[in-house]
């Protein structure tokens, strides 16, 4: 009787921690299932929204670019709660931000990290943190000098991807043109 009254509790016990074990698995999974299926057209599409986003990144800070040009036309483009709606409205952003930011001495680059990049036929989403890095001179040590996150819709027309909502959030390093607009988010 003693015998079995044990193997009833080690029983439970082997189920309870069984249990406590798998919960977390089970989430994972449909985590994971609410994910569309990774294709290899997907994952193409993939590599041409990072790419782009490369491509677009590098720019800044060169003084040079058509940045509408990686938007579509009706685009949305918000930096730091200042929000701009069409090409043109975009362009003169870009302008102004230019204005207002500082001049470095050196090279600047920008790092993309965490990119999470989520693909659903012809609309897309990307999520990435960036850091402005600047070096003075080859001998000198790199500093960090902006870091921030940003929150992409995107849209692919005849073969490419465009931005169609940008949301751009400054965690470090803002500039004197998003003090009034900034807002935590």
């Amino acid at each position: 009787m003693l015998f079995s009254r044990f193997a009833r509790i080690r029983t439970r016990t082997f189920f309870l921690l069984a249990l406590a074990i798998l919960m977390p698995a089970a989430s994972a999974i449909s985590t994971a299932a609410e994910r569309p299926v990774a294709t290899l057209s997907t994952l193409l599409d993939r590599a041409q929204i990072e790419d782009m986003l490369v491509d677009y990144y590098a720019k800044l800070g060169t003084g040079g670019g058509d940045f509408s040009a990686f938007y579509v036309e009706d685009a949305v483009l918000d930096v730091n709660g200042l929000v701009a709606k069409g090409k043109k409205p975009i362009e003169d952003l870009y302008t102004k931000a230019a204005q207002d930011s500082p001049a470095r001495k050196g090279t600047f680059r920008m790092l993309l990290t965490n990119l999470k990049i989520v693909v659903n036929g012809t609309s897309a989403t990307a999520d990435v943190i960036w850091t402005g890095v600047n070096s003075e001179t080859v001998k000198s040590v790199p500093q960090f000098v902006e870091q921030g996150r940003e929150h992409d819709e995107l849209v692919k027309l005849n073969g490419r991807w465009y931005f169609k909502r940008r949301v751009i959030t400054s965690d470090g390093g803002l500039t004197g043109i998003f003090e009034k607009s900034y807002k935590p988010r």
